[in-house]
């Protein structure tokens, strides 16, 4: 089976690539890592205006409809350019608000971006809790609206993730949340994201050997240096099916599969790109480094490769 998009997905893609490059995401991101939300939440104004985050919000409540493919089609351009934010947070958090009441009083404003919701599972820390202007918490009674972060943010591996504990308490929304099925949204695309991640290193890293010289000649000349990047676009290529073909399905293991594949085709494709770009590759002021530590940061989020493997395996015992 081929999973192509058609022109209506490629001219949505392409519009996002537009408004992505014209923001200069590396400096909204590096803003972003030290506290200063402004550039951040800009585009994030510009994403909702796009209809990015309608795409997780049914039409009843202002969005465009539940519509996983177009979801994945523009997270793969959010990682692409590596956009700061609690973006996956913010399409569990719409997973999580279905009942009639919840999704009347948190949809509508989700959907035109005037929300940007972040979420702590039981005992973990919320990401960007201290831009986030709506605080969830899976506590051991249900859903909660958190009163807010309990301190400041703490740094992670991916200076742009900021971690914030959220306070205890506030009001429970849904003592049954649907948290199996917003777990599937959130690993979708997730796997969508580390998928554009892994493509701006691939592209990236192409364009450095291209122009790095070793005796004389571009170093992307070399044998070696072309099996590594061979490699990396192969697990590239055949992590993109599987992202478009959970987006279809939206099965549990399907989307487990596609979260593993593309977050593990990204790690390596990172480790790929720091190996070819030499000393400079480590350098933080390079921009390499806002992908190569995103797609660390993405391995193991909403689930570990080894959480991921046992839905799969799960599914067809």
């Amino acid at each position: 089976m081929r999973f192509l998009l058609d022109p209506e997905h490629r001219a949505f893609a392409a519009s996002l690539d537009a408004l992505l490059t014209a923001a200069d995401t590396p400096s909204v991101i590096r803003d972003w890592s030290r506290g200063d939300h402004s550039g951040g939440r800009a585009l994030w104004s510009r994403l909702a205006e796009a209809g990015v985050f309608a795409l997780a919000v049914p039409e009843e409540y202002d969005g465009l409809g539940a519509r996983p493919v177009e979801l994945a089609v523009a997270f793969v351009e959010l990682g692409r350019h590596a956009v700061p934010g609690p973006l996956v947070e913010t399409v569990a958090a719409a997973a999580l608000l279905t009942e009639p009441a919840l999704a009347k009083r948190f949809l509508p404003s989700l959907a035109a971006g005037g929300t940007m919701a972040t979420l702590a599972p039981q005992e973990s820390y919320a990401l960007d809790g201290d831009a986030a202007t709506t605080h969830l918490s899976l506590a051991p009674d249900g859903l909660r609206l958190s009163p807010g972060p309990a301190t400041p943010a703490r740094p992670s591996l991916d200076p742009a993730r900021r971690l914030t504990p959220l306070l205890p308490g506030g009001e429970l929304l849904s003592p049954t949340p649907p948290t199996e099925q917003a777990l599937a949204w959130a690993r979708l695309v997730t796997a969508a994201q580390a998928l554009g991640v892994g493509e701006a290193l691939l592209d990236r890293t192409v364009a450095y050997v291209r122009q790095r010289t070793q005796f004389g000649v571009p170093i992307g000349s070399f044998q070696a240096v072309k099996h590594r990047l061979s490699d990396a676009k192969t697990a590239l290529e055949f992590t993109r099916p599987l992202v478009f073909g959970a987006a279809l399905t939206m099965s549990p293991a399907d989307v487990a599969a596609a979260k593993v594949t593309a977050c593990e085709a990204a790690y390596a494709t990172a480790r790929t790109a720091l190996q070819l770009h030499g000393a400079i590759g480590y350098t933080a002021e390079y921009d390499l480094s806002l992908w190569l530590t995103k797609a660390r940061a993405l391995h193991g989020a909403w689930g570990s490769p080894a959480e991921c493997r046992d839905v799969v395996l799960s599914a067809r015992a």
